[in-house]
This record gives structure tokens, sequence and C-alpha cells, in this order.
């Protein structure tokens, strides 16, 4: 059963359709599954202690700190971990609930925040994964270890000239030192990166902010403004001394790369702007399997015509005319759908372009 109700004279996915949650749901059910088994994952990863056993210096031979970068103080964050995961999330999830006045489409906005949650939950796994057994020295990693290291007092240092510890010298909060063990990567910036770029992508997408029409300036400013968010998180671990900058750098990495992965497996395209705000289709799954395509009646790589339900939220530079497909760089795959459009001899019909249909 389609995810949408047909009949002979109606396109599935168009506006009217019949919405089914149910079979929705069934569809991605997998996923719904794999991605609270993920987070179950990365929670126990993160509740863990620091895997590996850290060496480190303290002092040198004539008492002077060796790294002095480690020797901040303990500060309180100026935005926890939960409000960054927060903000990562509700930020982006208010623009796909607002761009729905436009799209009207409960598909679009339950598949573009599965997109996002795809995002998020695999960044954090393999941040966590990162944390636990990679991890390193937080800037205040002294203040909260408190070492306390005398000459020829136990416990000795170990290393070329004794000069190596490890944490049975600190005397600090147990649980202050696991964290302050687990640098890098940044929590923070992965949250950050992997939830607004995700949305930067979809302003794009939806806005047509680089697309074949110089498209107004406002759009430009709130694309960048959830890049402007993300730098302004990360940015601010380094300000209250909780993460080194290498720690940021490595965070925004690896978010912009879930980003870019999620997205584009939610939508046809990352930076085509033809296509970009076009949902991908998913037909079967574990759960439900489609009896049109198992019999053979449809193809599982679906066509449609540019329908309302197809379009971005803009309607600014002709979207909506039946036109978009043709706007393209010389020499790509417009020059193709241009020649068989011609051929058929619709040159004023609306082009047939790789779409969203399970039919949806």
């Amino acid at each position: 059963m389609p995810l949408f109700s047909n009949n002979k004279n109606t396109q599935a996915g168009e506006r009217g359709d019949h919405f089914r949650l149910g079979v929705w749901l069934r569809l991605h059910g997998v996923d719904l599954i794999t991605m609270a088994l993920m987070g179950a994952l990365g929670l126990g990863i993160y509740e863990a202690p620091p895997a590996p056993s850290r060496s480190f210096p303290v002092y040198f031979q004539d008492g002077e700190v060796v790294y002095p970068q480690f020797a901040y103080p303990l500060r309180k964050e100026i935005i926890p971990i939960y409000a960054a995961a927060l903000i990562a999330f509700l930020v982006p999830f208010f623009f796909f609930t607002i761009f729905q006045v436009r799209r009207r489409s409960l598909n679009d906005w339950l598949t573009t925040t599965m997109g996002l949650l795809k995002s998020l939950i695999t960044a954090a796994v393999f941040q966590v994964f990162l944390k636990w057994l990679i991890g390193g020295l937080r800037p205040h990693f002294y203040a909260v270890c408190q070492p306390n290291v005398q000459a020829n007092v136990a416990p000795f240092g170990t290393g070329f000239a004794s000069l190596m510890y490890d944490r049975s010298v600190c005397t600090g909060d147990k649980d202050q030192i696991d964290d302050s063990l687990e640098s890098f990567p940044s929590g923070h910036s992965t949250a950050a990166w992997a939830g607004l770029f995700y949305l930067a992508l979809y302003i794009n997408a939806q806005l047509k902010v680089m697309s074949a029409h110089n498209s107004a300036y406002w759009k430009m400013i709130l694309m960048f403004s959830p890049l402007l968010g993300a730098t302004l998180i990360s940015g601010a671990l380094t300000i209250d001394e909780f993460h080194n900058w290498y720690d940021v750098l490595a965070g925004a990495i690896i978010g912009t790369c879930t980003a870019l992965v999620a997205f584009r497996q939610t939508f046809a395209a990352v930076f085509d702007f033809r296509f970009n705000h076009v949902l991908l289709p998913r037909s079967t799954s574990l759960f439900h399997r489609n009896p049109f395509l198992v019999a053979g009646m449809q193809s599982p790589f679906f066509t449609y015509h540019v329908a309302t339900e197809d379009l971005p939220v803009t309607r600014e530079g002709g979207w909506g005319w039946g036109k978009e497909a043709f706007n393209g760089a010389p020499g790509d795959a417009t020059v193709l759908m241009r020649g068989r459009q011609q051929g058929s001899g619709a040159r004023n019909r609306p082009a047939e372009v790789p779409t969203n249909a399970y039919g949806v």
C-alpha cells in the first residue's frame, strides 16, 4: 500500500492525497529502531570512564610546570552540553516546522526531521567513541587533577628522567578527572555542526540561495546564521577553557561530515539546486512491502512531474512555473532533459525529474 492514496487522475504524493502515518512508520521502522540503539550505545559509552591509561608530565626537574596550557582554572561552561544539544535539534526543527506553512507535507516534515536526527545521533556516537578510546587533556586538567608530586616520594615518575605520571598522582574529584581526560573531540562542536550545518543546507535548498537565480540577500544571511551559531558554540569552548582548538576543529569536521551524508541520504542532492529540496523515495523496508513494486508495476527509481508538493518553499526565480528543471550549468544533465523534452514535442510542459515517490 503506497504512503499516499492514488487514483487514475491523481499523481501519488500531490497535495490532497491522504498521508498514512502507519505506512510511514513501517517504512522507517528499521531506522527508528537503529537510531534508538545507537542513542543507547552512545549514552552508555558517554557514561563509561576513560579507557586508556594516559601518561602526562607535571613538573620539570627544576620545578617548572611542563604544560602551562593545561593549568587553566576550572570554569563554568558558557554553554552546557545539554543546551548545545537542544540548540542543535530545536533550532532546525523550528525552521522545518515554519517552512511547512508553504510545504504542507507531513511526510516532508517527519522525514526531514529524521534526517536531522540521523546526523546528530551518528555524530554523537562517533565522538563519544573517540573521547572514550583516545581522549586527551582539557586545558583545566592540572586544576582538576591537583597532582601531588614530590621528589623521591611514591608514586614515582616513569619514562625519561622520571618526568611522566599517570592519574594515580591526582588528588581531585574522580568524576572531574574522568571528564578532564576526555577532551578530544568536542561534543559541543560535534552536535552544533551536525545540526546547524544540516539546517544551513536545508535553508539553501528550500530558499534556493545558490541557484540559477540571483536570490535576495536576506536568504544568504539566513543561510549563514546557523553556521554563525555553530561557530559561536564551538568558539565558546576555547573561552571557558573546556577544550583545545584542535578538539573544537575535530568536532566541527565530524558534525559537518554527518550532516552532509544525512542530508544527501534524505534529499536528492546537496548542492544541485534543481533537486536538493526533493525527498528521496522510501518504497520498501523490513516491515513494509510495496505491492506495486513487488508486482513489477513500478520502478524502484521513481519519476514524477513538478507537482506542488515537489516544490521548495521559495517561489522566487520561477519556481512553480514549470521551468525549474531547465536551469543549470552548460553541459550538465539539463542538456539531456532538454533533448528528451524537445523530442517529445512538449516544450511547454513541466519536465519529469527524479523525485520523491513511494508514492510520496
